[in-house]
């Protein structure tokens, strides 16, 4: 496959809470595919997987002792775990699946659950499961999108993410918490398994841009050409602060 080069586009205006204004995109079309692609492969990283040591510095009896965190999942075989893979340019296609519960993001002994996750464009619960207070702060870029006081336990509020790109997750009160959130606004996205591997479905034939994403390395793209009925097969190459993905086609 041919790389390509693409200016990624987080933090473009801001947002804020409840009050701000999300820019337009285009909406998506769901309808019927016929005689769809897919494209399927395997995410590697072959860099140096960070690490950081963590040191609890306030509710130590739920918050544990010091830890080593591993900021990249890789295997044996230099698969990553829980990339996120999304075909960012695609207008018109399947229909969303459907959504056993409500998206949300949980602060639990100090962490955040999930650590990764992908959801559509629309509405987050944030959610506190610990018996103190958290302080959940979700960026757009640098900007603002929430910033919420969470003292009760069991306490949830619902939040809107109302355009796609990265959501950084951080918890005010405890500096070392860390999420990421990839806003969709269209279901063709995949997250890799703890064997790298992904497959996304039912892709209309035609050219787009995908997008290979983990917090660690940053976003990399690549042009990619779905064919009517056809498997794309795709071996891929994560590098740090890259935009154009390395590998290409595995077939």
């Amino acid at each position: 496959m041919t790389g390509l080069v693409v200016k990624w586009l987080i933090g473009a205006s801001s947002l804020v809470a409840a009050a701000a204004t999300p820019l337009p995109t285009e909406a998506y079309e769901a309808s019927a595919v016929t005689g769809g692609g897919s494209i399927t492969g395997k995410v590697v990283f072959n860099g140096t997987p960070g690490t950081r040591k963590v040191i609890p510095t306030k509710d130590i009896e739920v918050c544990g002792a010091p830890f080593e965190e591993t900021l990249i999942q890789v295997g044996p075989d230099k698969s990553v775990q829980n990339a996120v893979v999304y075909l960012a340019d695609i207008t018109k296609g399947k229909a969303w699946p459907a959504e056993a519960k409500k998206p949300e993001i949980d602060n639990k002994k100090c962490k955040f659950e999930p650590s990764i996750q992908v959801i559509r464009v629309g509405g987050l619960d944030v959610v506190n499961s610990d018996p103190m207070l958290h302080n959940t702060h979700g960026y757009y870029g640098k900007r603002t999108v929430f910033n919420l006081a969470l003292p009760n336990q069991g306490q949830r509020i619902p939040v809107e993410l109302p355009r796609p790109g990265e959501v950084r997750i951080d918890c005010d009160a405890h500096g070392w918490m860390e999420a990421f959130i990839y806003v969709a606004d269209n279901p063709y996205y995949a997250v890799t398994g703890a064997d790298g591997k992904f497959t996304i479905s039912d892709i209309p034939a035609g050219n787009y841009k995908l997008l290979v994403y983990h917090p660690f390395t940053g976003p990399n793209e690549q042009a990619v050409t779905v064919a009517a009925g056809k498997p794309s097969d795709l071996n891929i190459e994560l590098r740090k602060g890259a935009s154009s993905i390395q590998g290409g086609s595995g077939k």
